[in-house]
């Protein structure tokens, strides 16, 4: 990787490996997860004004009135996910392309959709330039990506008003989707099993905050 956007100094592992600590003391246990937080440089998905904040455990904003999620968030939803070497992985909202790189760099194969086209236009050039090799698509994350389903994981990184019926049956048996779905000022995160005589199995995990998933209603 070269030029000034991809540096990652002794200061930022140092700044990463603290992350890592803090998140794993909140209760995330999975070793996958905890290693891949402390490769991924998250200053790269902030604007250069802003690094300061890239290794504080907090959500921050950027382009086009999303965020990229608190780390504990990103763990916790990558956790429930169990990811697996090789599994084929859908992540609804994009955003930044932080959660996406951590799923590749547990080695997953990621396919993105961002319904934003700015932060999709950025996320698309972003992340191959900094080694992380996602299929991002432009569309409507309710619909998912039926012509590459199924998956054998799918997580939603933005509020749901409820668990889209598409996103569910591009599940794979086994498959799990882990999304937030809203709950008056907050989102319940949810995962959803898809069993193998294609039933499901839903369960809660707590309250979170998450800025809302958009449909094809939504301005670009």
């Amino acid at each position: 990787m070269s030029g000034n956007k991809f540096t990652d100094t002794f200061r930022h592992k140092g700044l990463r490996k603290k992350l890592t600590e803090t998140v794993r003391q909140k209760g995330i246990s999975d070793e996958n997860v905890l290693r891949a937080m402390e490769a991924v440089p998250r200053h790269w998905f902030f604007d250069s004004g802003f690094l300061e904040f890239a290794y504080e455990d907090k959500a921050f904003p950027i382009a086009a009135g999303q965020t990229i999620s608190q780390p504990f968030t990103v763990a916790f939803q990558t956790q429930l996910l169990q990811v697996k070497k090789g599994d084929k992985i859908l992540e609804v909202g994009t955003g930044s392309g932080y959660q996406a790189s951590i799923l590749y760099q547990m080695g997953a194969k990621v396919f993105s959709v961002e319904r934003q086209r700015a932060l999709y236009s950025k996320a698309k050039e972003m992340l191959p330039a900094a080694g992380y090799l996602i299929k991002t698509f432009f569309g409507d994350g309710y619909k998912g990506l039926p012509a590459f389903a199924p998956f054998d994981k799918i997580i939603v990184t933005a509020g749901a008003p409820y668990i889209p019926d598409a996103l569910k049956e591009q599940l794979k048996p086994g498959g799990i989707l882990v999304i937030p779905v809203d709950d008056d000022d907050y989102q319940i995160m949810t995962s959803v099993k898809r069993n193998a005589d294609g039933s499901f199995e839903t369960m809660q995990h707590g309250r979170f905050r998450f800025v809302p998933l958009l449909g094809d209603k939504a301005h670009d």
